[in-house]
């Protein structure tokens, strides 16, 4: 007999607070989880790799739906991400794929012959396969809106230090 699993609800966080609301959920005993990414910073004198998060302002939490307002006990949640009147439900199977893709490392995609408006398919990385609309084309970087999840992303030249 399979067991059914919680599902992962998405919530939204205070801007630059999402490791520590995951952090802080954890510390209640609710699982968390914020999708980092490793991304090169400048700064006057150095260069430094840092981990952010993913997908920005948002933390996935699997929680049972009766214990939903339990999130809401820790500083830096605003609110449910929902989707047609309805909590947003994210499937296990998603979190693990994310999570899974996560381990490698985008490789450089170069882009030629895009414009605002194309539809493009991303073709490594944390969103392999997934499809996203161009919203913004610059020199080093192109963003794109995710058609599933709603998100806007940027895609930016990979840096070695």
């Amino acid at each position: 007999m399979k067991l059914l699993s919680m599902p992962w609800f998405v919530i939204y966080t205070q801007p630059r607070n999402e490791k520590k609301v995951a952090e802080r959920l954890q510390n209640i005993g609710i699982t968390a989880y914020c999708p980092l990414v490793t991304q090169v910073r400048q700064w006057s004198d150095r260069k430094k790799k840092v981990q952010v998060p993913l997908i920005n302002s948002y933390v996935f939490v699997n929680i049972e739906e009766k214990q939903r307002e339990q999130v809401f006990e820790v500083s830096g949640v605003v609110r449910y991400l929902f989707w047609l009147g309805k909590p947003a439900i994210v499937k296990e199977a998603e979190i693990e794929a994310l999570r899974e893709s996560l381990k490698y490392t985008m490789l450089a995609v170069e882009v030629r012959g895009l414009q605002v408006g194309d539809s493009m398919q991303i073709p490594s990385g944390p969103f392999h396969g997934k499809e996203g609309l161009v919203k913004q084309i610059k020199k080093n970087s192109l963003q794109l809106v995710l058609k599933e999840l709603g998100v806007l992303i940027t895609l930016t030249k990979s840096e070695t230090l």
